[in-house]
C-alpha cells in the first residue's frame, strides 16, 4: 500500500460498497469492473439517467455536488470521479496498481490521457450517435477525428505490450477500456485497430470480467430516448 495500511484495512476487509450507476455509463463501468475484478462485496444502485434524470436531483447532489455518475459509497465516504475511485480501490485492495512510484506516475499519466483525450471524446460521440441519434453532423465528425487520434495512440501502446504499462493490467487498462466494449455504438471497427482488439480480449479474459450491459442495471432502455 502507498499509504498507512491501518487506514485502509477496514475498507478492503470489511466494507460493503454501493455503486451508483447505470448500464449505459462507461465511466460507471470502469468502477463496477474494478470492483468485480477485486472480488469486492458490492451492490449496484440504479440511477435513472435517461428518464428521471436522478443524477440532477437534490438527493443525488448530496452525494456528489457535480451531479455525475458514478458515485462509490464506502462506509462514510462518498467518492466521485472515476480516476479518484480507481486509485482509491487499487490502494485499498492492493491490486491493479503500479509496482513502484515511477509505475504509479505512468498509471496516472494514462488515466489523465483517458479522461481528457479518449473517454472525454468517445463518451460524447457515443451519446450523440447512439442515444440522441443526431446522425452525422459537424460535431460528430469533429469528435470522431479526435477519438481516432486517441485510439491510434492507445493502439500503438498495446501493440508493444500485453497491457498499457507492461505485462500486467492496472487501473490504467480498466479506465481506458470503459467505453470500448461498444464499438458499434461508438462508430468504430476494432478490425482497424488490431492492438486494441487483442488488448480488449485480454481484459475480457480476466477473472471477474463481465460486459457492462450485464454488470450494471438499466439495460435495455425501456423506451426510446428523445
Amino acid at each position: 500500500m502507498r499509504y498507512c495500511a491501518q487506514r485502509y484495512w477496514w475498507t478492503r476487509a470489511n466494507m460493503k460498497y454501493k455503486l451508483h450507476c447505470f448500464a449505459q455509463s462507461g465511466n460507471a463501468y470502469k468502477v463496477a469492473l474494478m470492483l468485480n475484478l477485486c472480488q469486492a462485496d458490492w451492490e449496484p444502485v440504479f440511477v435513472d439517467f435517461f428518464h428521471e434524470k436522478e443524477h440532477l436531483s437534490d438527493a443525488f447532489r448530496e452525494l456528489n455536488s457535480m451531479g455525475e455518475v458514478p458515485v462509490l459509497e464506502a462506509g462514510d465516504l462518498a467518492l466521485s470521479q472515476t480516476g479518484v475511485i480507481l486509485d482509491f480501490l487499487a490502494d485499498a485492495f492492493e491490486k491493479f496498481e503500479g509496482a513502484s512510484v515511477p509505475e504509479h506516475r505512468e498509471v496516472m499519466r494514462w488515466l489523465f490521457f483517458d479522461n481528457h483525450k479518449l473517454t472525454g471524446t468517445v463518451s460524447t460521440l457515443r451519446f450523440l450517435r447512439q442515444f440522441v441519434k443526431t446522425g452525422e453532423t459537424d460535431v460528430t465528425r469533429f469528435l470522431h477525428a479526435r477519438a481516432q487520434r486517441a485510439l491510434d495512440v492507445l493502439n500503438a501502446q498495446v501493440l508493444e505490450s500485453e497491457f498499457v504499462i507492461g505485462e500486467k493490467p492496472t487501473i490504467a487498462d480498466i479506465s481506458l477500456c470503459g467505453y470500448l466494449y461498444w464499438p458499434d455504438e461508438i462508430g468504430f471497427d476494432w478490425a482497424d485497430y488490431p492492438g486494441i482488439a487483442q488488448w480488449l480480449d485480454r481484459i475480457a479474459a480476466l477473472d471477474g470480467w463481465v460486459h457492462p450491459y450485464q454488470l450494471m442495471p438499466g439495460h435495455p432502455l425501456p423506451e426510446p430516448v428523445n
